[in-house]
Order: C-alpha cells, then sequence, then structure tokens
C-alpha cells in the first residue's frame, strides 16, 4: 500500500459525510482511509462507520485527547509509505492525492508535499485562493520557522512515514502543533518540502474562524516560542515576535468587537492576487465534489 490518509474527527457536523467521499472519489486509489473518532457527541462515528469501504478503517475508544494525539496515532498505525492527512470538514480536489504522490516519488530530496489552499464557506462558495509562492524550500533557519515563512498548510501535506517517525507532534501543543512540528524539524535540519502551486484543497475556513481559538492560537504559539525557541532569536527578532503577536490578537479582538470577523476572512485571501477565472474554475470543482457524494 502506498498512502495512508488519516481523518480526524471530532463532532465534524453535516459536512462530514462529502469530505469522506472527496476522498474515496481521489484518481488516486491505492490508499488506507483512516477515520480517527476524538470522542466525537454528535453523530459522526456512526457516518463514519456507515461506508461500506475495503479502503476505510475507523478507530474510536471513545475518548477527546487532541488533534496532535492522534495525528501520532495516524502516525503508529498507518502502512503506507506516504501519510496524508485532511480536516474532517474540508473537501479534497480529486487530483489532489495522485499529483502530490507522483511529486514525492519523482522529488527524492523531499520529504513532504504541501499544496495550495482553496477558501470555501460554510455554504461551499469559495472565497479565494492562496498559493505557495516558491516550488520549493529546503531546511533554512529557525527564524524562518518562528515567522512561518514556509508557506505551509497543514492540512494539506502528503509526507513520507519515515519523516513522520523522525518528527513526531508534541501532544501538548493543542492549536500549534503544525507550528512547533516545523520549528523542531528545523532545528534537527530535517524540514524539505516542495510545493504544488495550485490549490487542491478545499478549506472551510469560515467555520474555523472563532474568535477565543484565534486569540488562544495566537497566545500559545508566543508562549511555546518565549519558552523553548527564544534564545535562537536575535533582540530584533525577539521584539518583533512579541509586537507581531500583540497586533494579531488586538486586531482579532477589534474585529470581533465590531462584527468584521468576515471582513479579516476575505482580507486574508485577497491578499494575493485572485485570478477571476481560477475562481469560477474552482467554483465548479467543488459543486462536482459534492454532487458525487
Amino acid at each position: 500500500m502506498k498512502v495512508s490518509i488519516g481523518i480526524p474527527f471530532f463532532n465534524p457536523g453535516d459536512y462530514f459525510n462529502t469530505s469522506i467521499h472527496s476522498i474515496l472519489n481521489q484518481t488516486y486509489t491505492d490508499f488506507e482511509l483512516i477515520l480517527l473518532d476524538d470522542g466525537s457527541t454528535d453523530n459522526s462515528l456512526n457516518v463514519a462507520r456507515s461506508f461500506v469501504d475495503s479502503r476505510i478503517k475507523v478507530i474510536s475508544d471513545g475518548k477527546n485527547k487532541g488533534l496532535p494525539y492522534r495525528l501520532n496515532q495516524l502516525i503508529d498505525i498507518s502502512q503506507g509509505e506516504f501519510i496524508a492527512r485532511m480536516d474532517a470538514d474540508d473537501l479534497s480536489s480529486p487530483d489532489r492525492i495522485a499529483q502530490q504522490v507522483a511529486l514525492l516519488d519523482e522529488t527524492t530530496d523531499v520529504d513532504i508535499i504541501a499544496t495550495g489552499i482553496c477558501s470555501i464557506t460554510n455554504d461551499n462558495h469559495v472565497i479565494g485562493y492562496r498559493i505557495p509562492s516558491r516550488n520549493k524550500n529546503m531546511t533554512s533557519s529557525i527564524t524562518d520557522a518562528i515567522f512561518a515563512r514556509y508557506e505551509i498548510a497543514h492540512a494539506t501535506i502528503l509526507a513520507r512515514k519515515s519523516w513522520y517517525l523522525r518528527n513526531k507532534y508534541n501532544e501538548k501543543a493543542k492549536l500549534m502543533e503544525d507550528y512547533q512540528l516545523w520549528i523542531d524539524a528545523t532545528i534537527k535540519n530535517d524540514l524539505n518540502i516542495a510545493y504544488i502551486k495550485k490549490p487542491l484543497y478545499f478549506y472551510r475556513e469560515e467555520s474555523s474562524v472563532n474568535y477565543r481559538k484565534a486569540v488562544k492560537a495566537y497566545f500559545n504559539c508566543y508562549k511555546i516560542v518565549f519558552n523553548q525557541y527564544f534564545n535562537y532569536l536575535s533582540l530584533h527578532d525577539k521584539i518583533r515576535i512579541t509586537l507581531l503577536t500583540i497586533i494579531k490578537i488586538t486586531v482579532v479582538s477589534a474585529a470581533n468587537l465590531f462584527n468584521l470577523s468576515d471582513k479579516l476572512l476575505y482580507m486574508r485571501n485577497k491578499g494575493t492576487e485572485q485570478d477571476n477565472t481560477l475562481i469560477d474554475k474552482l467554483e465548479e470543482e467543488v459543486k462536482k465534489i459534492r454532487k458525487n457524494t
């Protein structure tokens, strides 16, 4: 088996069924799909178990242990040479896995393939997309990791299992597990990435915009940098990361106070040039994915 695809889930709601179908309908077929329940209290475990497909494994222990724990569980039980993941309310383009596998096979000095993302609303309309600015990023400085310059959309990645076994998630790093993973791998000189400059992943960003969650994530990221990595930074960068964290928390708080969170969401995507023709194609792709469920 070439690929293991994992979807950890905790009360994902009505989107879960379509998310699973978007994986089962991939043009690449040599995979197992591991659905990891994190103690859901809605109907999602029944949804997971309702699929009759030999490629699916449903894992449930009834406990809520958090995403980093479930991702490490995925690493341990997966049988594929490569591991991909997806959030339980998002969608994958039909060719996502095929394109990632092809690039990882031909790029032997790379361990991770990331793609661009397309942001969609809860009612499946395209807000915009973000595409990596580079084709490849071999391990560089810890400063790049701390300031999130790698352009890795976590849920889009396909990685070698051998890399994951060397670089597991910190299970205490909730809401920032990927951020810490990139930093720790960089310190070990073990973060070699290639990018597919296409939006092959549909991110239901609207449903993830949560004021308290965002503030907590920003605070947690700063806390871990302060506690574990501050000595790696120059005085200038220490001041900069502190000010950037304050600004982010202030902006998100103000947006919440004045009911402008949706504006921030659109601004985040409009920060890159948007091709209206591509947006129309992405809208059609979302419709086809949903139609094939």
